[in-house]
C-alpha cells in the first residue's frame, strides 16, 4: 500500500486516465474529488460489500425457490 501525504488542491494520478484530488482536509477528515473516465466504476467500500452481498442473495433465492418448488411437486406426486 502506498500512504503519502497531500494538502487541499493537491493531487495524485493513478495510470494516464485518473486524478485523485485532495479537495478539502480537516483535523480527523479528508474530502477526495475522484476524476476518472466514465466507465471506471468507483464505489465507497462500504456499498461494494453492501452490492456483493445484495447480488449473493439475488443469485441465491432463485435456487432456494426451484428447490421448494421441486420438494413441493414431489410431495403432490406421492
Amino acid at each position: 500500500m502506498l500512504v503519502i501525504t497531500r494538502k487541499t488542491g493537491e493531487e495524485i494520478r493513478i495510470g494516464e486516465n485518473i486524478r485523485v484530488i485532495a479537495v478539502e482536509t480537516a483535523k480527523d477528515r479528508v474530502k477526495i474529488g475522484i476524476d476518472a473516465p466514465s466507465d471506471v466504476r468507483i464505489i465507497r467500500s462500504e456499498l461494494f460489500d453492501t452490492e456483493k452481498f445484495n447480488i449473493q442473495a439475488a443469485v441465491q433465492k432463485p435456487a432456494a425457490d426451484l428447490i421448494s418448488m421441486l420438494k413441493n411437486q414431489q410431495g403432490q406426486n406421492e
